[in-house]
């Protein structure tokens, strides 16, 4: 059995949905942020860092993993085979292939750049010392994140299929759509662009994302 440790519309939505994406049979273990659950000493004991997402694989030693894009790689290096899962084998590109050299690209612009933004344009306090400077830190980040989603929008056009690394969907779709979902109270959000708007539609209609949100307990506005 697989046990992701969540909190709703946080970046556990990502390996939230890419195990619904692989079919693998799962628990959801939910960890109220609001009552501070992921500081207690039962959660710090599975999770040091006391943060969201945590997976437990118990059908590998009890593998224990933090960081949503490394939960995302290792779920799909172990459970994307030809082997294993032949379906949904496009999740995990041969090694060296330029499918696999795009994937780490992406994943690791996304995690280390565009969320890193994220993180700044909601929790501006944490940069600086006073409100009036953290209104300037969230302004300045809404604007980097901008810079990024027109970056991404184009590479979208060129990208030879629906998805980031063309006609088959892989994890880095589902983390985009995650971090496109934190834009949606944002001036101009991931929405408001043209290749991303058609984009999201697609991959909000795909039913992992959609069982997701149900699972979750997350209403609209959904992006």
């Amino acid at each position: 059995m697989i046990q992701l440790y969540y909190s709703p519309g946080t970046a556990c939505l990502a390996p939230h949905f890419l195990l619904e994406e692989l079919g693998l049979a799962y628990e959801l273990v939910l960890v109220d942020t609001s009552k501070q659950q992921h500081q207690t000493e039962a959660y710090l004991k599975l999770n040091p860092k006391g943060k969201i997402p945590l997976l437990i694989d118990q059908n590998n030693a009890d593998l224990s993993l933090t960081e949503s894009a490394a939960i995302c790689l290792y779920l799909a290096e172990k459970y994307a085979t030809h082997a294993t899962n032949a379906a949904n084998a496009h999740f995990n590109p041969a090694p060296a292939s330029l499918q696999r050299a795009q994937l780490y690209q992406w994943m690791m612009y996304l995690s280390n750049t565009l969320q890193a933004e994220l993180l700044s344009y909601f929790y501006p306090e944490r940069l600086c010392d006073d409100a009036d400077s953290a209104a300037q830190v969230k302004t300045h980040a809404e604007e980097r994140v901008a810079q990024m989603l027109t970056y991404i929008d184009t590479q979208l056009s060129h990208s030879g299929g629906d998805f980031l690394l063309g006609v088959d969907i892989s994890i880095a779709d589902l983390f985009l759509f995650m971090l496109c979902r934190w834009t949606r109270g944002m001036q101009k959000p991931a929405r408001a662009y043209p290749q991303l708007a058609g984009y999201l539609e697609r991959m909000f209609n795909r039913p992992s994302i959609q069982n997701s949100f149900a699972q979750e307990g997350i209403s609209a506005p959904y992006y």
